[in-house]
């Protein structure tokens, strides 16, 4: 059987490369809206509900506009804004977070696809609140560079037309009102609300994202081989898992940590390093904002849809 996909914002950054990753399929037939009635609300509802599945790759408004457009009970969605990421009644797209996700996912009619910088995070914090390493309440500060695709065209535009001129580093996010935070907290299992400062890079795509720990605020401090072992049984033997966790190492640097290492696949890495003297750790995850961070991550949920291989047409 066929299944029909309409990719609702299929000019911009991530509906481009989901675009790409399904090409060639034989079992997806993409359908597409002509360029000069992508804003004809018609001709919109028409394909999305035509559609077996639909990815919306769309502001936050345009979004929920679109998901009340579908007016049949059989047009699945994958929503990769943030209008839906914490709502009532919508799967998580972050298939390795639980043992049981992968599956929640392929049952589910609506999924939200995670956003690119919390997905890191979720990886490395919740595994540790889980086996009780961590205290749901521990202040938690998120660091990380991403490259500037993250910032769709605009950003894009910016940084090409700037060329040499354009800033090596760039934080951003200093109102302290990210919009990913919301899920971040919910899915790493935290009770308050994480300190996050993201930056762009001088780099296409990519991201590392960096968690440090002061673990002697707490009255049991983990070891080390805590924390990493608590972060690889958690992904061990994890079906269809593109998550990978680093042997524990004391090193003063790698050339692992280089936000560019999993360009164009579907992988992600995990580190710890820790001093357990100094009772500190730093967590860091490595992936491509625009493959697990983004298309890669809705076309691994598109695959768990439709009940094929999870890795169909993704690089890992």
């Amino acid at each position: 059987m066929v299944a029909k996909v309409f990719i609702d914002g299929e000019a911009g950054t991530t509906g481009l490369q989901i675009r790409e990753r399904l090409a060639g399929r034989r079992d997806i037939e993409l359908l597409s809206i002509p360029t000069e009635r992508r804003k004809d609300i018609a001709a919109r509802a028409e394909l999305l509900n035509a559609a077996d599945v639909a990815i919306l790759c769309l502001p936050d408004d345009a979004a929920k506009e679109s998901v009340s457009l579908i007016t049949n009970n059989t047009t699945k969605v994958i929503d990769a804004s943030t209008a839906h990421r914490v709502a009532e009644g919508w799967a998580y797209g972050f298939a390795e977070m639980t043992r049981d996700q992968a599956g929640i996912i392929a049952d589910a009619k609506r999924v939200c696809n995670p956003g690119c910088w919390p997905q890191g995070p979720i990886a490395m914090l919740r595994p540790l609140v889980e086996a009780g390493l961590l205290p749901a309440d521990f202040p938690i500060t998120v660091n990380g560079v991403t490259g500037y695709s993250g910032g769709g065209r605009a950003m894009i535009e910016d940084y090409v037309g700037k060329g040499e001129d354009a800033p090596e580093f760039m934080p951003y996010g200093l109102t302290l009102k990210h919009k990913h935070l919301p899920e971040m907290q919910k899915y790493a299992e935290l009770s308050r609300v994480p300190l996050f400062m993201p930056a762009v890079g001088n780099f296409s795509q990519g991201m590392l994202v960096a968690v440090p720990l002061q673990l002697g605020i707490l009255g049991s401090v983990p070891k080390a081989t805590q924390l990493h072992a608590a972060i690889a049984d958690y992904y061990a033997g994890l079906e269809g898992s593109f998550v990978e966790v680093a042997p524990l190492a004391d090193l003063e640097r790698t050339g692992e940590l280089d936000p560019e290492s999993y360009n164009n696949t579907n992988r992600m890495r995990l580190h710890v390093f820790a001093n357990d003297d100094k009772a500190q750790a730093i967590l860091v995850a490595v992936y491509d904002n625009l493959g697990k961070g983004a298309s890669g991550a809705a076309v691994q949920n598109l695959n768990l849809m439709l009940g094929v291989d999870a890795a169909t047409s993704l690089a890992a």
